[in-house]
């Protein structure tokens, strides 16, 4: 990544004083669907900076967290601290304004818009003016629709995307298109980004390259971010800390290396006890300790 322009440096002296506050906590968060609980009582924090992973086999509850905290579920009951507001009060459309953002492991949605185009979309949270004027491209909105353009180019460029601005979504290689989508999110300057398996159906050099723009984002960019993945040694290279849900509740927490060796998360991946979780990727970009 080249250097971040000083209006995203989201690491700024503005952040520093909530360093001694969790950026986001969860507190005994239950949903149900059904008369199914998708999560019970699940507790945790995420602190500024940190790359926070959620782990767990299938149906682990994993996806309806991620769909609360972007506000398309109501929970049951429990409650979601982000940057010491009440999270759960909030629309989904007030979601992005307040400084979340997410991606999403379907990329099928507008398949005829460009890359450049779709980064656009997602900043219009950004946009004093409205989307809507902001597409007339007239008046005051000339200078706001210009400046925004230059900010989603040097995003692209930070993501190596430059050279397929301009090309449809539908038409990139399925790693470029989850790449766009990344940068999506990155163009609506969140405090917080959700990953969504950002890896999944990737090759083995194309999760090298996200693993790579992940760690970046974390050190360069300063971003708080929660990863959901099922790539075991992309987690473990990555994470500062690890959260593991099975069948929606948390049955442990902590560091990666602790998590790897804790027999009741080896237990729910693997049902026994005598097996190991994957350890890190040699080929991983390491992460410094804090």
């Amino acid at each position: 990544m080249s250097e971040v322009p000083h209006r995203v440096n989201l690491a700024s002296d503005n952040h520093q004083a909530e360093r001694s506050e969790p950026l986001l906590r969860v507190e005994q968060l239950s949903v149900r669907f059904a008369g199914v609980r998708a999560l019970s009582d699940v507790s945790f924090e995420v602190w500024p900076g940190e790359l926070f992973a959620v782990i767990g086999p299938n149906g682990a509850g994993k996806t309806s967290l991620f769909n609360v905290l972007s506000r398309v579920y109501q929970p049951e009951r429990g409650r979601v601290t982000f940057a010491g507001h009440d999270l759960l009060r909030l629309k989904p459309h007030q979601v992005a304004r307040a400084g979340i953002a997410r991606t999403f492991q379907n990329m099928g949605q507008f398949p005829t818009m460009t890359v450049l185009e779709y980064l656009l979309l997602g900043r219009h949270t950004r946009m004093r003016s409205g989307i809507l004027r902001a597409g007339l491209f007239i008046g005051p909105t000339r200078r706001e629709e210009w400046e925004n353009r230059a900010y989603c180019l040097h995003i692209l460029d930070l993501l190596n995307l430059k050279d397929v601005r301009d090309r449809p979504l539908g038409s990139l290689p399925y790693g470029l298109q989850k790449r766009a989508d990344l940068a999506r999110a990155l163009a609506m300057e969140p405090r917080l980004l959700l990953l969504d398996e950002p890896v999944a159906g990737m090759s083995l050099e194309e999760v090298e390259e996200i693993a790579e723009i992940i760690l970046e984002i974390k050190e360069q960019l300063g971003i708080t971010q929660i990863l959901v993945e099922h790539d075991m040694a992309l987690v473990m290279g990555l994470a500062d800390r690890i959260l593991v849900l099975d069948f929606g509740r948390v049955i442990a927490e902590g560091r990666p290396a602790e998590i790897q060796a804790n027999p009741a998360v080896i237990k729910a991946y693997l049902g026994e006890e005598s097996e190991q979780l994957p350890a890190p990727a040699d080929d991983l970009p390491a992460v410094s300790e804090n």
